[in-house]
């Protein structure tokens, strides 16, 4: 595939990635087992839904679904530091605890912006799965609602990353693995 040529390097492999998500599945089971209604999924769209399929299928409780979109970036590389939400739930998170599943951890905006959106619509608690959080570049210290705990699959180095639903303008999103895009492909 030509999209193979445009990584510089690979950072976590798909079989790495695979390990680690079964891993943050089987906590998550383990820590939400005698919660009762079982809490709601909700992703991150669009980077987050390979990832969160991926988790959903290995989560050992009866897990309803949803998404948010946030948009944020544009077609650029970076943050523009003021994320909205652009899609909102189906799903009823009223008094409901709510895992939200996103790709990468950066600066915290988007985080924190939707964790005060899920407040508003009454969520108990608000947890999160990131597949990947990169401190390095964190400008909003973020506060998790209720219980918090802070699922991380791998700290990121700071780098511009794609692949397993990440993507740069829309593609990459379907690389099986996680890798450093090459400057020219985004410059």
């Amino acid at each position: 595939m030509a999209l193979h040529s445009h990584i510089q390097k690979v950072l976590w492999t798909q079989d790495q990635i695979s390990c680690r998500v079964s891993e943050l599945a089987s906590e998550i089971s383990d820590d939400f087992r005698s919660i009762q209604p079982p809490p709601v999924v909700v992703g991150v769209a669009t980077g987050a839904f390979v990832f969160l399929a991926d988790l959903v299928r290995k989560i050992e409780l009866p897990v309803p679904v949803d998404f948010v979109r946030v948009e944020s970036y544009g077609s650029g590389t970076e943050s523009n530091g003021a994320p909205t939400i652009s899609f909102d739930l189906k799903v009823d998170i009223q008094g409901r605890h709510v895992i939200l599943v996103e790709d990468i951890v950066d600066t915290g905006n988007t985080l924190s912006c939707v964790t005060a959106h899920l407040e508003s619509k009454g969520a108990s608690s608000v947890t999160v799965c990131t597949l990947l959080d990169k401190p390095s570049r964190r400008k909003v210290n973020f506060e998790l609602l209720g219980k918090i705990k802070f699922y991380r699959g791998f700290e990121c180095p700071d780098y511009f990353v794609v692949g397993y639903g990440m993507d740069f303008a829309e593609v990459y999103r379907n690389l099986p693995y996680v890798g450093v895009l090459k400057p020219e492909h985004y410059k």
